[in-house]
């Protein structure tokens, strides 16, 4: 599945601590965090989640937090590739703190972390431009039955290994397929740089990716470039998956501090994934995701 999460935010002092049940000298002494700052694994190059600008909706919702708790926000970065994890969240030299507590989007019931009750579920959806043969597509059967796509004049990028690759196989339309790397070598390009460049010059008429990069195509090629359809999950393609928030095992205090300001700001979480046009679906209970 698509590479993709991670960042933002807290508030608290004393008072804002014990509003939430807890406080700093309980939380200290268990082990968990440091109490100064809210810190966040996160990748500096993986928008529309974090950049090292924090221009992401993930470091937007880590500022939220870290505001509510009264503490600065830290960042720690390194690329979301293979071992991210392990170089983040669980790193830890002899004698030296962990440099960051929190991954701000993880698939919910992932099992490289102990991950938070969820607090939003998107889905994939297509991305193109509302013109030509896809004019008149609204909806995915609209797009399913188009004649251009199933003559095979429509090209469709789609991430490797992805849902959506599995979705074209689905359909026979893997010949109209045009594969993108998850992961680029080159930790300085992002997934949706590569996407944005082929369907603005019109490599690719249409574009099956994960529901918050279709929001950040769509909010930075501007009002009415592109239509978002959101896709549904069928047999054999899942496309909707819920995302939760990441922290070590071994924390329960800390995990149960996330929780609770998940729960608090839910509305103000709602209205930053509106603001970046990321499509999204109710929260099932009791469902995991473990990719995305």
């Amino acid at each position: 599945m698509n590479a993709t999460p991670v960042t933002r935010a807290i508030r608290g002092a004393v008072i804002g601590s014990l509003a939430l049940g807890f406080s700093v000298a309980t939380f200290a002494m268990d082990g968990g965090p440091d109490p100064k700052a809210f810190r966040v694994c996160k990748d500096g190059n993986n928008l529309p989640f974090s950049n090292t600008a924090r221009e992401g909706f993930e470091d937007r919702i880590a500022a939220l937090f870290a505001k509510d708790l009264g503490l600065p926000v830290e960042d720690y970065n390194f690329p979301q590739r293979l071992g991210f994890i392990r170089n983040t969240l669980r790193f830890k030299l002899p004698d030296q703190d962990y440099p960051c507590d929190v991954v701000m989007g993880v698939p919910s019931g992932w099992g490289q972390v102990d991950a938070t009750k969820a607090y939003y579920r998107s889905t994939y959806a297509l991305v193109f431009p509302p013109k030509g043969a896809l004019a008149d597509v609204n909806t995915e059967e609209d797009f399913l039955k188009n004649e251009a796509v199933n003559t095979g004049q429509v090209r469709i990028g789609v991430f490797d290994r992805s849902p959506g690759s599995a979705w074209l196989a689905h359909h026979q339309l893997v010949d109209a397929g045009v594969p993108y790397r998850s992961m680029h070598p080159n930790p300085d390009v992002t997934p949706a740089d590569l996407v944005a460049t082929d369907l603005s010059n019109g490599k690719i008429a249409a574009a099956v990716v994960w529901g918050p990069l279709a929001g950040h195509l769509s909010r930075q090629a501007g009002e009415g470039t592109y239509r978002i359809v959101p896709l549904s999950s069928e047999k054999g393609v899942k496309f909707d998956y819920a995302m939760a928030m990441g922290v070590r095992r071994g924390e329960p205090e800390w995990k149960a501090k996330i929780e609770s300001l998940i729960e608090k700001n839910q509305d103000a979480i709602a209205a930053i994934l509106a603001e970046y046009q990321v499509p999204t679906l109710p929260i099932e209970e009791g469902g995991n995701d473990v990719a995305r």
